[in-house]
């Protein structure tokens, strides 16, 4: 009767892991954010502690698992329709280096020392701070580098050409939502982006996608 009873168990969790994974997405896999990472860990526990727990029986692991899968689903469809919420559940890349500059308030803020900032960036095969142009802490803890131009696997150098800067894309639109911080660091105000867009034929920035700009390069914007 054991026997039976830990194969129902093992086929309810199973089918109920599935749903789940199948229903919030593949980031509960990939652990892009410290939520989903914690979030995978207590879904396991939740399973794996009633299944050898002879006390629970099977509609406390229904139940159990059941409620954290539709938590994880509504979190994951709130982050989808209101950008505040998921600027608070998934967070913010952090620019440790910004233009070849240590941001060292960045380093305290996210709890960092220049150790492990060049512990991480030779684990990208990056070596010195010379090379390094942008550097971003992502949410998920790894870091995204844009090196100096000089620096690039093929650079200008290597045909005589004159070393050009190298900028950073700025996302100005995403999700329909214009991110006004993003516009004050650029130092332009929502009439020039206006005019940006009217330029490419777009009157309404809630129908566009993601909008991003790149000196030299000028706005490349996605609609819907």
């Amino acid at each position: 009767m054991k026997f039976i009873y830990l194969t129902t168990e093992l086929l309810i969790g199973f089918v109920l892991l599935f749903i789940i994974v199948k229903f919030v997405g593949k980031k509960i896999i990939s652990h892009i954010t410290p939520f989903t990472f914690i979030a995978s860990i207590v879904l396991g526990e939740l399973l794996g502690n009633a299944l050898y727990d002879h006390k629970i029986g099977v509609l406390y692991i229904i139940y159990s698992v059941s409620l954290w899968g539709v938590l994880l689903f509504l979190v994951e469809y709130l982050g989808q329709k209101f950008l505040p919420f998921r600027g608070v559940s998934e967070g913010k890349p952090s620019a440790l280096i910004k233009n070849g500059v240590v941001d060292r308030e960045e380093l305290k803020k996210n709890r960092m020392n220049l150790n492990q900032l060049q512990s991480l960036l030779r684990q990208s095969e990056t070596f010195s701070l010379r090379e390094v142009a942008f550097c971003y802490l992502e949410a998920n803890g790894s870091i995204s580098i844009l090196k100096k131009t000089k620096y690039q696997k093929t650079t200008q150098g290597d045909f005589n050409m004159s070393i050009t800067s190298v900028h950073v894309p700025v996302t100005l639109i995403r999700d329909g939502k214009v991110l006004k911080d993003e516009l004050a660091d650029l130092g332009v105000d929502e009439v020039w982006l206006q005019t940006q867009l009217n330029a490419q034929g777009i009157s309404d920035p809630q129908t566009i996608f993601i909008a991003e700009w790149l000196k030299d390069d000028g706005l490349f914007v996605q609609t819907y």
